[in-house]
């Protein structure tokens, strides 16, 4: 699992199925670039989609994206 990479996974009515995007490869690769029946395998082949990716971009010898972060909140306990 390639958990540095992030993926937005949502439902498309006009494919009628999970679609996946990879916003650190935006620009880089048609998006979305995968999708599924279920969540479930819209993540696995999202996942997939992201270990071929680099895969590529190293044999190609090309840089791989950086990977975007979340500015991390602390946790308020009320």
């Amino acid at each position: 699992m390639n958990s540095l990479y992030s993926m937005v996974i949502q439902w498309s009515e006009e494919d009628n199925c999970f679609v996946v995007f990879l916003p650190e490869f935006a620009g880089l690769v048609m998006q979305p670039c995968t999708d599924g029946n279920t969540y479930e395998e819209a993540a696995k082949h999202g996942q997939e989609a992201i270990s071929s990716l680099i895969e590529w971009f190293q044999a190609e010898g090309k840089p791989l994206p950086a990977p975007k972060t979340m500015p991390q909140q602390p946790l308020s306990v009320a």
